[in-house]
């Protein structure tokens, strides 16, 4: 049988993401079972996580299943072994294989070599699990969410992109505002494009922050240095207008949301006021993290 995976968004199409958030909403209600009875899930992390891995161990153990952390100082991938090597082995003995790391080559290569599924959970260049679970949480506030704009303020970074393209593929506009010299790298902004085109969803790139939240449902950020990244103190000061606050808020529609990731660096890309505000869904996207990706653990687990 054919072994899918989610390196990124575009791995699934928009009928299979529907399904997906259909079934995120039903775990949601009814959080238990037992898809996952007997199965175990690795769940390889090279850079530290709160959300990522408390979710998916939770919501493996949730449908039955067992989470198996391996944390990178564990493996021997990449040391004595080769990352090829390595899914072929865990391949053997689990049913599927979540990794937070860095390089998107690494999880391409995992998911090349691997008889089993292959989930991204961050990469540098991409987080699809996030993007999912925004336009999840999208939908719990706005119903009619399609044709609506979210307006994403600061670094084109890997949330970005993600969501960026699983805005596209479910019919949500997404504008990024961001400085000259923090776009989405040209490959990346290539594929965003095209995705946007096939699906004939509107995505742009908007420098003004004030005139990019006009008319938008959403608000988004994240922050401005990745994890790795060498804080820049340039950068810094070209995103300081990009900081979502109460005065930006104010242009976008009166039901406007914000949204953020999280960890925040409350006081740089968002303030406290408006991320613990009435408008905020900040942490309803952190619970929602569990949800989907249950959904998309049993959706891969069940296809295999």
């Amino acid at each position: 049988m054919n072994v899918r995976h989610f390196r990124k968004v575009a791995d699934l199409d928009a009928r299979e993401i529907r399904y997906v958030l259909d079934e995120a909403a039903r775990l949601k209600r009814q959080p238990h079972g037992d898809v996952l009875d007997g199965k175990t899930v690795a769940l390889i992390f090279s850079k530290p996580s709160t959300r990522t891995r408390v979710s998916f161990s939770v919501g493996v153990y949730q449908l039955g299943g067992m989470p198996l952390f391996l944390g990178e100082q564990e493996l021997q991938m990449r040391k004595s072994e080769s990352i090829e090597d390595t899914a072929r082995v865990l391949s053997r003995y689990v049913d599927a294989i979540v990794i937070r790391t860095f390089a998107q080559a690494d999880v391409d290569d995992l998911a090349a070599n691997a008889g089993v599924p292959v989930i991204n959970a961050l990469t540098d260049d991409r987080h699809p699990c996030q993007a999912l679970t925004d336009i999840f949480t999208l939908e719990e506030r706005f119903p009619d969410v399609r044709g609506r704009t979210v307006t994403y303020l600061g670094d084109g970074n890997n949330v970005a992109v993600s969501l960026a393209i699983a805005g596209a593929m479910t019919g949500v506009q997404v504008c990024l505002s961001v400085p000259e010299g923090c776009d989405v790298p040209a490959r990346l902004w290539d594929e965003i494009v095209s995705v946007a085109k096939q699906h004939g969803t509107r995505v742009w790139v908007e420098r003004d922050p004030a005139l990019a939240v006009a008319g938008a449902s959403a608000l988004y950020t994240d922050v401005w240095f990745s994890m790795g990244q060498v804080p820049d103190e340039s950068k810094r000061r070209a995103l300081q207008a990009y900081r979502v606050d109460a005065t930006l808020l104010a242009r976008a529609l009166p039901e406007a949301v914000v949204m953020h990731c999280l960890p925040a660096h409350r006081g740089e890309e968002i303030t406290s006021e408006v991320m613990d505000g009435p408008r905020s869904v900040v942490f309803d996207q952190a619970e929602n993290r569990l949800h989907v990706q249950k959904a998309l653990l049993a959706y891969l687990i069940r296809g295999s």
